[in-house]
């Protein structure tokens, strides 16, 4: 699957919420990371029905099996990555949108291996069944959640990626705004009223030099919507220690431990930069001007 390769043809609607929504995404196998938002969700107090996973349930870690049963059983909605789409159809590749010959690519073929070897059918079936996009409603704004963009599953985008290329893929879904993951980088933008956000995975750091992963809260405050992203502490010792015990890829072992990614292939220039610098952010307020004015 290129650059570009299809998304699941399915869109679930899910109605209006006026609470709390989790939004996480990338478990990418990773038992410890899962277990640690399931636990900071039940913290939280948000119910399976208000948590959505942006896809990528099985990737780079240890644990596909253990993830995917934990997803399936905790009764979150998830969208279909192209991870889901390439096991529930049996490929040979994740589908990730890497460049042929480059480092990620290389490395994918080996997980890849590892978790197509530790799934079983019915995994693969429920991947399958997936829709490829999710949408509600909050604060009078339609979001629509998706993985990588709403035309193309595994289209890495990043804060410096054409705000103009963001608004046309928003306008497509006839929404207020989108919601998506695959790139792992966590990031807001607010684009002429619309809105980008990306939450964020859980599975593997953001290359910004800590073990800490991501995920959001996004939250109804009367006509506005408030969006926080959040920092997500688990035991990547363990995890780094069961991918290295598996033979995975131990650029992606290492990571875990150093919060550096082992290489930029993936990134814009912009973001090759920020490599090693400390994410922090403040609560975003996406406000309804339109209702403002009424």
């Amino acid at each position: 699957m290129p650059e570009g390769g299809h998304s699941g043809s399915l869109t679930r609607d899910i109605g209006g919420i006026g609470e709390p929504v989790l939004i996480f995404g990338g478990p990418y196998s990773n038992r410890q990371a899962t277990e640690a938002l399931l636990r900071q969700a039940r913290k939280l107090g948000i119910p399976p029905e208000r948590i959505i996973c942006t896809g990528d349930v099985v990737a780079y870690c240890a644990a596909p099996a253990e993830t995917t049963a934990m997803i399936r059983d905790a009764g979150i909605h998830v969208v279909q990555g192209n991870c889901e789409i390439s096991f529930g159809e049996n490929a040979d590749n994740c589908g990730c949108g890497f460049d042929e010959g480059s480092t990620c690519d290389r490395l994918s073929a080996q997980w890849f291996d590892y978790a197509r070897r530790h799934l079983d059918k019915d995994a693969a079936n429920w991947m399958a069944s997936l829709p490829g996009q999710i949408r509600f409603e909050m604060a009078g704004r339609k979001l629509a959640v998706v993985h990588g963009t709403p035309a193309s599953v595994n289209r890495f985008v990043f804060p410096s990626t054409s705000l103009r290329d963001k608004q046309t893929w928003i306008t497509s879904t006839g929404c207020d705004g989108v919601i998506c993951g695959h790139s792992g980088l966590p990031f807001t933008q607010e684009i002429e009223g619309l809105l980008w956000h990306n939450a964020g995975v859980i599975g593997m750091p953001a290359n910004d030099g800590t073990q800490r992963t991501w995920f959001s809260l996004i939250t109804p405050d009367r006509t506005d919507i408030r969006i926080e992203h959040m920092a997500l502490t688990f035991d990547a010792t363990a995890a780094s220690a069961q991918m290295m015990r598996e033979e995975l890829p131990a650029e992606y072992a290492q990571t875990l431990s150093s919060g550096l990614w082992d290489n930029c292939d993936i990134l814009p220039d912009a973001e090759t930069a920020e490599q090693g610098q400390a994410l922090s952010f403040e609560p975003f307020m996406w406000a309804n001007v339109q209702a403002a004015a009424e």
